[in-house]
């Protein structure tokens, strides 16, 4: 990845603690986000509901992204983001298109401009997921593809989110169709599978346009976690 830092973003219902993984084979300099409320992401009230969730906004999840760079001392940087990162890293980019260096969506939600995440999300999961992210469901969605300590450490973390920035309108005017742009396509993911990677790749060559580059890796939905030698070769090649 050449002298360009990354940051890297986490899904819904993850933390900074989802990268742990993935950190010691990356080469360069990078920062994990934390998303507010920091106290849900991984620790014990994970599972609470603090005061203002309800208010949260993906422009405060851009804020958080943004300050984090800032505090790691990044300018200019590439943007990783995971699942339901996809809004997070599109909102940072269309506030501050000049600190992008390139954006990397790793199975991450890109709807069509001016739609929100819960449209793009398929039916078939939606339904799977409605009585609750129980560990069996969390199991099926997220871990099929890990042993059992993997498996062991995301039910150890996963917490709850702010689940109304699913239905805010997404904005990716004024991103440079220029802008590089990676997809990591996982082949096994059972959370956001094939079909709706493929939709949010068709999306993002809509808006903001220009080309993206497609790489496949033979994975479940959690990457970073079960596969993060994979991942790490292809953020290290990026430029």
């Amino acid at each position: 990845m050449g002298d360009t830092p990354i940051v890297l973003v986490h899904g819904g219902g993850h933390g900074a603690w989802c990268w742990e993984p993935l950190l010691p084979f990356l080469d360069g300099r990078v920062v994990a986000v934390d998303l507010p409320p920091v106290s849900i992401r991984g620790g014990p009230a994970r599972h609470e509901v603090p005061p203002g969730l309800d208010r949260l906004t993906l422009a405060d999840w851009a804020d958080a992204v943004l300050a984090a760079a800032d505090g790691a001392g990044f300018d200019r940087f590439v943007l990783v983001g995971h699942s339901l990162a996809g809004l997070t890293i599109g909102a940072v980019a269309h506030r501050s298109p000049e600190r992008v260096a390139r954006l990397v969506y790793v199975s991450a939600l890109a709807p069509p401009q001016g739609e929100n995440g819960l449209t793009a999300m398929d039916p078939e999961m939606m339904a799977r997921v409605a009585g609750g992210l129980t560990a069996e469901v969390i199991g099926e969605l997220f871990c099929n593809d890990m042993d059992a300590a993997q498996t062991r450490f995301v039910l150890d973390h996963f917490g709850g989110d702010a689940a109304q920035v699913m239905m805010e309108p997404v904005d990716r005017s004024g991103i440079p169709a220029s802008l590089p742009k990676t997809y990591v396509r996982l082949a096994r993911d059972r959370a956001l599978n094939p079909a709706t990677q493929d939709a949010s790749i068709a999306a993002l060559e809509a808006v903001p346009g220009g080309s993206v580059a497609v790489v496949d890796l033979d994975s479940g939905h959690n990457v970073m976690i079960s596969h993060p030698t994979d991942l790490a070769a292809v953020l290290n090649r990026l430029e």
